[in-house]
């Protein structure tokens, strides 16, 4: 990781001193890096020790860190990673236009590596995270929201470049089609859970834990699972209070919220959820040899989902 954020630095360069300044503001500002860990681990546990595994480590950060820098203009969003977000701090214009200047350098860099699969997977990535994004648009204060809408959202925004990343060891290692399916498969399953987790923490957490503000998808009108689960089991009069809040995005009423969806089982079955997608990610590790890298992908899937931030 020391290496690939050594590629972050020299690549974040550039001559325009305000690109320069934001762009280091958001990757300064740290995060789990959990995208670049698993090109890594997936290059080590099947054999692969090229520089390649270094430049596409930091492209798939450049490539988060833009639809963070996006998200958040989106979602008019203050607060990330316990620091005032891009947009608070510079504007949303100069935040926008930062995010597409880490997009275009992530291709630069993946044209780099001189390996097609390499720009077919990526570019295969950021055209569904960008259809993700719009989805989730679309679902936004919609109480009626299906859960099945709900998982296809999380698949393409979030889970779509663990994907990728994963994808990305195998290809490099030159991994067959089955393997690199099994590679593929353990990203998308443990994408999937963290982005439960996540959606389960916004109810569950606390601020300074988080680095974010509690019930902000609420305030965005966002129907995550936690509240889909909630609005199943509620009384009538509590289904009209969560319908209510997500129609209008208010969170005035928030601990009231917090509370039906405490008493529903709606956290334990959002953390349900997350579990059955990290042991879906278990298992397609068996097609991998035994390793100091597998290993420390199985302790992945656990820490993705007991965590607090």
């Amino acid at each position: 990781m020391l290496r690939v954020d050594e590629v972050i630095r020299v690549r974040l360069a550039s001559r325009v001193a305000l690109i320069d300044q934001i762009s280091r503001y958001i990757v300064n500002a740290g995060g789990k890096r959990i995208r670049p860990r698993l090109v890594l681990l997936f290059a080590e546990a099947l054999g692969f020790e090229g520089p390649e595994r270094y430049e596409l480590a930091a492209t798939v950060e450049f490539i988060h860190t833009a639809t963070l820098l996006h998200d958040d203009v989106v979602d008019e969003s203050a607060l990330r990673r316990g620091r005032a977000t891009a947009n608070a701090m510079f504007g949303n214009a100069a935040s926008v236009l930062v995010g597409d200047f880490l997009y275009s350098r992530a291709f630069q860099m993946m044209v780099s590596t001189n390996r097609m699969r390499v720009l077919d997977v990526l570019a295969d990535a950021t055209n569904v995270i960008a259809e993700g994004e719009v989805l989730q648009l679309m679902n936004m204060h919609d109480p009626d929201l299906a859960v099945a809408d709900y998982l296809q959202v999380i698949r393409y925004k979030t889970a779509k470049l663990f994907e990728a990343s994963a994808r990305l060891g195998a290809v490099l290692a030159g991994a067959d089609d089955e393997l690199e399916e099994a590679c593929a498969a353990f990203g998308r399953a443990l994408g999937t859970a963290f982005q439960l987790v996540d959606d389960l923490l916004d109810y569950e957490g606390n601020s300074s834990e988080l680095g974010k503000n509690v019930g902000d998808d609420l305030r965005e009108g966002k129907p995550t699972l936690p509240l889909l689960v909630a609005m199943e089991r509620a009384t009538d009069a509590e289904r009209a209070l969560i319908r209510h809040a997500i129609e209008e995005g208010e969170l005035h009423r928030l601990q009231e919220i917090l509370a039906i969806v405490r008493r529903t089982g709606a956290l334990d079955a959002t953390r349900a959820a997350a579990e059955a997608e990290a042991a879906k990610a278990r298992t397609a590790l068996a097609s991998l040899p035994p390793s100091r890298a597998r290993d420390a992908l199985l302790e992945l899937c656990f820490r993705s989902i007991h965590r607090s931030s």
